[in-house]
């Protein structure tokens, strides 16, 4: 150490200018003081005695460990801690991450990614937490892309899959089965007025390619209306629907309209959703033939970057749509089934009714079903054919689909997801006052987002910094998700049994590796 030397000739330099001088009578290794005044002997005496201390805790080590060693374990401290668990996931014995990563790019598709630079091999969870191969647990914020709404492994849901799978794993809907049909009904109660006939699917991506076909059947139109920045799947109807070159391959995609996001953070009309809604109004009249087939919206945005559209705008454009013939899509992949805490659908918080909604994600808590919920009339337009789907409502899913609404209501996830969301958007609202580098914190319920620019004024988006943050939480044990088109938003949806202590080590996590860059 650079300053231990400095110390050294310190205390020398105060050891020679004492007037000193050895003799022969020796008490010990004491020195004998000599040509002093009683008063100023005694004053050499401690003085001569607290160099010597000194000398001895540097050399003992003691000095250096007050500098050095001992400032480690205050810097362990002051690190947040992660809520107590008591918890622990059966052992592992399977491959480790690193074979793990070699059979992905040895036999799967070189399309699927992965996030970190060294990616985590996520072996077991339960509630909140996820673990990995050596057994570390982390705080799972993410929720499988807002998929996992109950908690991980939750007992009432197992127990549905694996009673059911013990009893019939599949046969199909030709034949009679209880479990498709008490699903339906279960879920015809928590949809608003006619909202009561439903398709099942097995994923969000086919709930929505099946609403838009239905909705240019009914109306015997082909021009839909979606928002720029939207996600609504992969397939060949919902890549046209999607407006995020990031998504869209270079194939035919007919009749899609992509209006004005109304992003009350990025657009050019702030918060004022009205402004936003007039676009529509000029598409109808100038892009089409006066008729549409319909729209279709997110009440919140998820891949988009957590944006919740603009207040005033939903209704104003139901009613331009409803005016044009058309049908009113409600996705809900997302923000469905009681995540935004304040009601159990997005689109309740804008004060509208769909004619079609669309779901999937927290409906099975991670199993892979979605589903169309729309009224008798409406569906009747499949009747003119024949419109199947092989493993849609199979018993296996839609028995865990009812599982997972009735811990909702059993243990009140939607209330938790509003008392828990509100209190995690305060605190991640405090660090937009801390940090420059955040610019807006927006969402609701247990569906939050929070935006990383390099420029507040500009906007730029912060890339490179928000891929350092993850990193640094993950390594202090927050996954957390990132998304909007680029890619500088946090995406905050973790399972709805998430509490205040888990937001408060996720903002504090947060805190820290802020602090640091």
């Amino acid at each position: 150490m650079t300053y231990l030397p400095h110390i050294y000739s310190i205390l020398s330099a105060h050891v020679h200018c004492l007037p000193v001088a050895h003799c022969h009578s020796h008490r010990g290794s004491e020195s004998c003081i000599v040509g002093t005044s009683p008063r100023e002997e005694s004053r050499t005496k401690k003085m001569q005695r607290r160099i010597a201390a000194a000398k001895r805790v540097l050399q003992s080590g003691l000095g250096r460990r007050s500098f050095s060693q001992a400032a480690a374990p205050l810097r362990e401290a002051e690190l947040p801690r992660m809520p107590a668990f008591n918890y622990t996931p059966p052992p592992y014995s399977g491959p480790s991450a690193t074979e793990i990563l070699a059979k992905r790019k040895a036999y799967l598709s070189p399309s699927i990614f992965y996030f970190y630079k060294n990616p985590i091999n996520i072996v077991a969870g339960k509630k909140q937490y996820l673990f990995d191969e050596k057994g570390r647990r982390y705080l799972d914020a993410f929720g499988g892309i807002a998929t996992v709404c109950c908690g991980h492994c939750h007992p009432d849901v197992v127990s549905a899959i694996v009673e059911q799978t013990g009893r019939l794993q599949h046969s199909t809907v030709l034949y009679l089965n209880h479990a498709i049909a008490d699903f339906a009904e279960a879920l015809a109660m928590k949809m608003p007025g006619n909202l009561k006939v439903v398709f099942f699917t097995n994923s969000g991506t086919e709930a929505n390619e099946l609403a838009m076909m239905i909705a240019r059947l009914y109306t015997g139109c082909h021009d839909i209306i979606s928002l720029r920045n939207s996600y609504h799947g992969n397939a060949a109807g919902t890549m046209g629907a999607t407006a995020q070159c990031n998504w869209k391959f270079n194939i035919v995609q007919s009749g899609v309209h992509h209006a004005l996001n109304p992003d009350p953070y990025r657009g050019v009309f702030g918060s004022d959703g009205e402004k936003y809604a007039r676009d529509v109004q000029d598409l109808i009249q100038f892009g089409t033939s006066g008729h549409v087939a319909g729209f279709i919206s997110e009440a919140i945005q998820g891949v988009g970057g957590i944006i919740e559209l603009a207040p005033g705008y939903l209704p104003a454009v139901y009613k331009s749509i409803k005016q044009a013939g058309g049908l009113c899509i409600a996705d809900e992949v997302q923000a469905g089934f009681a995540r935004t805490g304040s009601h159990f659908w997005g689109f309740e918080a804008h004060g509208v009714t769909p004619d079609i909604v669309t779901m999937a994600k927290g409906i099975g808590n991670g199993i892979p079903l979605g589903a169309v919920v729309t009224t008798l009339e409406i569906a009747e337009v499949l009747t003119r054919r024949s419109y199947f789907n092989t493993f849609g409502g199979n018993p296996v899913c839609t028995s865990a689909g009812l599982a997972v609404l009735n811990v909702i209501e059993k243990e009140k996830l939607q209330e938790n997801a509003h008392a828990v969301g509100s209190y995690l958007k305060d605190r991640l609202l405090t660090l937009k006052n801390k940090y420059e580098v955040v610019g807006d914190v927006r969402g609701r319920g247990l569906m939050l987002g929070l935006e990383l620019v390099a420029d507040r004024s500009l906007k730029t988006p912060a890339k490179a910094e928000i891929v350092h943050v993850m990193e640094q939480m993950k390594d202090m044990g927050v996954l957390i998700g990132k998304g909007g088109f680029y890619g500088n938003v946090f995406r905050i949806t973790p399972p709805l049994c998430f509490s205040r202590e888990d937001a408060d080590f996720l903002v504090d996590v947060m805190d820290h590796v802020l602090s640091k860059m």
